[in-house]
């Protein structure tokens, strides 16, 4: 298949957090550009003040009124917040939280309306973008919800390792009460379904992590997997998704047998998301799976800390935009495919109602 032109719409995340500098450390890598239309949601001024503190002497954003404007070959900037914004490095404020919603909004309209193709999200700060405009946990609740797919996934990736968890940013007791049989099944069906549109991979294992510590131990611990688990994983069979478990984390993940699997999917945030960060930190990506579109983010958070020390990596932020193109192109030959697929259908019943 030729390659077609991709446009790349990225959010400025929190302004005062290390969005601008994983942003432009990235965006520097010119094979990046190379092969994209890129489009920053932001703020120049923002940008200028986060670039004081980079090395970067031969990086510029091209300034841009639409997306309908962006250069090829060139890191573009709309302009979507109030020209006189503040950047106070290291800080929670209310007015970076409004900046954060704003770019989001706009790329998101973009997205909507064809302008870009695909999006990569800066870190925000989880609570200070609440407002009535903004009332949801994070970037995949918030997108669920304007794409109209109640059934997203947070899946975290890397090259070896990918999971996905069963309930997101909710309190552990919330997330106890998510474990139930047609709540594990529908994730199942996304996991399973983005592995073999969004990756690739053809007959996709998936593993399942217990709920309980030794996966209940029969009952002796907890019933969740007996009463929830096991049948969900035996619904997802008959339905020819090869999901297997559950299995106990702590030996799951010690014994490394989590190479041979494709996927996991967890019960909560934390059971999947602490070993992925402790393993692949600087190189994993938060993808969204289950959506109409394709959203990637960098795996780690606004690291207020570190802000103008010139120390964030860049690479999990740059991982994600290649895994973007990577699923904007893998979904270009599925569709292709099953179109194939589709026509060859229809050539066979035709030649059957011709005999």
């Amino acid at each position: 298949m030729d390659q077609i032109e991709i446009r790349i719409g990225i959010t400025h995340g929190d302004i005062n957090g290390v969005g601008y500098e994983v942003i432009m450390k990235a965006l520097s890598d010119q094979r990046i550009l190379d092969n994209a239309t890129v489009i920053v949601y932001g703020s120049p001024k923002v940008a200028a003040f986060h670039r004081k503190s980079l090395d970067l002497p031969n990086f510029n954003f091209n300034l841009i009124k639409s997306a309908e404007e962006a250069a090829y070959k060139k890191a573009n900037i709309i302009n979507c917040v109030d020209p006189n914004i503040r950047v106070e490095a290291g800080t929670e404020t209310a007015e970076a939280g409004e900046a954060a919603f704003l770019s989001l909004k706009t790329a998101v309209a973009d997205l909507k309306d064809g302008k870009i193709d695909v999006l990569v999200t800066a870190p925000i700060n989880k609570h200070n973008i609440q407002s009535a405009a903004f009332d949801f946990p994070g970037h995949t609740e918030y997108l669920a919800k304007e794409f109209g797919n109640e059934n997203a996934l947070m899946f975290l990736v890397s090259p070896n390792f990918k999971i996905g968890v069963l309930s997101g940013h909710v309190s552990l007791a919330q997330a106890v009460k998510m474990v139930t049989v047609d709540n594990i099944i529908t994730k199942l069906r996304v996991m399973n379904t983005s592995l073999i549109q969004d990756y690739g991979i053809r007959k996709p294992r998936i593993a399942v992590l217990g709920l309980n510590p030794h996966s209940g131990d029969q009952g002796l611990i907890g019933t969740e997997e007996t009463d929830f688990i096991i049948p969900a994983i035996n619904k997802a069979r008959q339905e020819n998704i090869m999901a297997l478990g559950p299995y106990p984390p702590d030996g799951f993940f010690a014994s490394k047998e989590f190479l041979k699997f494709d996927a996991i999917l967890a019960m909560y945030h934390d059971q999947g998301l602490i070993p992925f960060k402790a393993m692949f930190f600087d190189e994993g990506v938060n993808y969204t799976a289950g959506l109409s579109v394709i959203r990637t983010s960098p795996a780690h958070g606004t690291a207020y800390d570190i802000v103008g020390k010139n120390q964030a990596n860049e690479n999990s932020f740059r991982q994600a935009i290649y895994m973007a193109i990577d699923i904007f192109y893998k979904r270009l030959e599925y569709n292709a495919l099953i179109k194939n697929q589709l026509k060859s259908q229809m050539v066979i019943v035709e030649q059957k109602g011709a005999q």
